[in-house]
């Protein structure tokens, strides 16, 4: 009986971070999570490419699948110190990894970090994977107990992670019989960090839709603060239902020649294309830092590198002409004349018509932040494309920042989305109620009485008026 996997996933930045440095790849035959350090400058640079360099393996027929898992995330850490080598700035930079691999009836699993995995099988809910940080390493010890490891000051230390060392990442390997039915769960620390353990379980046993139980996770995670980003995948081992022969092998995608070349040599946006084109032929869902590696283009260094890899690889390994066609490389000469400036046209194009959907995308968008001391009303994204900016201001409270409590100011100074202007404005009713409140009380009395109370701060008197 062949199996596959039913998926969801979701990642959100959370309330404090100003950039997501988790990344997530879940398809039929792969899930692979990388929390990336952030820390560091790279964090987000080192989960993305991480999870990227994965992605290949989400195919039913794997090689050796015993050793793929740790054989593509040694290579990934090479990357990474490539990475460093090229730009000192990311020095440092480092990631969790957590991955598993369908392969026939067995789950092969490589981990590394204090990202987790956990399973519902048969009744019994259980953290498969190990914590490599210094609190777990006392719990194993028995210095402390579990419960006190919850809430040690140093529980987010780190004693393995994948990263710019030279020295060979230490992963735990295991194999695991895969059974229809039996449920998983891979996050980010930004939610057992925020969620206690027993709301996580009864989400994942009573929620049997999965995009549900990912999308309330997130909610329960943001709700209660989400100091960190969060990242949550989920999937289901089922039976796949594809009459034999219906599913192609697991091959390799065959992009034109002459676009492999031009992302070889290192073009950004072929390079981008690429990795688009590969990870687009099969099911899948893409999170994080590495969805907008791949289709914004923001972290431009993961997806050149990434895209020169893949696309040499494709190279070297595509097959030679079939037997009585004529010398390959004197009889495309002629042709790559022509091609070239085609697909360097084609991809303008094509680059323009992404580029005017993305920005049509962004202006349905809303999101409630700072502007000059107040709250405002902002269409778009809260983000950048170089120097151009993906919001504009639609309207302009006249609730000030400073009438605003500590945490309901920093949420709007990291931004607030919304799922529309009529919801923006909701939550700048509810931001302008909380203001009210933080405001001092003054208790009616006579005029004696009234002229030696303090006057109320004139941000008061305004949303008082």
């Amino acid at each position: 009986m062949a199996l596959k996997l039913k998926f969801a996933a979701k990642s959100d930045v959370g309330r404090i971070r100003k950039k997501n440095d988790d990344s997530a790849y879940v398809g039929q035959h792969l899930a692979v999570l990388a929390d990336g350090m952030g820390g560091h400058v790279g964090g987000d640079v080192a989960s993305a490419s991480t999870v990227l360099d994965l992605v290949h393996l989400d195919r039913p027929v794997t090689a050796d699948p015993q050793n793929a898992l740790p054989d593509e995330i040694q290579a990934a850490n090479l990357v990474l110190n490539e990475l460093v080598g090229a730009n000192p700035k990311l020095s440092g930079m480092g990631t969790t990894v957590t991955s598993l691999l369908l392969s026939g009836s067995t789950l092969h699993m490589a981990h590394i970090g204090d990202s987790r995995a956990y399973r519902l099988k048969n009744d019994v809910f259980e953290q498969i994977s190990t914590d490599h940080t210094f609190v777990q390493r006392l719990v194993e010890e028995g210095r402390i107990s579990r419960a006190e490891a919850e809430i040690h000051p140093h529980k987010n230390v780190l004693l393995r992670v994948l990263g710019d060392s030279d020295a060979s990442p230490e992963l735990d390997v295991q194999q695991l019989e895969a059974s229809v039915g039996e449920r998983w769960m891979l996050c980010s620390d930004g939610l057992t960090d925020a969620v206690p353990l027993p709301v996580i379980e009864e989400i994942i046993r009573s929620t049997p839709d999965m995009d549900q139980a990912v999308n309330d996770l997130v909610a329960i995670t943001l709700k209660n603060g989400a100091p960190d980003n969060v990242t949550v995948v989920m999937f289901e081992i089922v039976e796949d239902q594809a009459p034999d022969g219906d599913e192609p092998e697991a091959l390799e995608p065959a992009p034109d020649t002459g676009q492999l070349a031009i992302a070889a040599e290192g073009d950004v946006e072929a390079s981008a294309s690429l990795l688009r084109h590969e990870i687009s032929q099969r099911p899948h869902l893409l999170v994080g830092a590495a969805q907008l590696a791949t289709q914004t283009g923001q972290i431009p260094v993961v997806t050149q590198h990434t895209g020169e890899r893949r696309a040499a690889a494709l190279l070297t390994h595509r097959s030679p002409a079939a037997s009585g066609v004529l010398d390959p490389i004197e009889e495309s000469l002629p042709h790559r004349r022509w091609l070239m400036p085609i697909l360097l046209t084609l991809t303008a194009v094509l680059v323009v018509i992404l580029g005017a959907w993305g920005y049509m995308w962004t202006q349905t968008q809303y999101f409630v932040g700072p502007v000059d001391g107040k709250v405002a009303i902002y269409k778009g994204v809260p983000q950048e494309l170089g120097p151009i900016s993906l919001s504009e201001i639609d309207t302009v409270s006249s609730v000030p920042l400073e009438a605003l409590p500590e945490y309901s100011r920093q949420r709007v100074e990291s931004t607030i989305p919304a799922d529309s202007r009529e919801h923006a404005q909701s939550i700048i009713q509810e931001l302008l109620v909380t203001a009210k409140q933080n405001c001092p009380v003054q208790v009616p009395g006579n005029a004696d009485n009234q002229s030696t109370q303090t006057p109320l701060p004139s941000y008061c008197q305004e949303i008082m008026q």
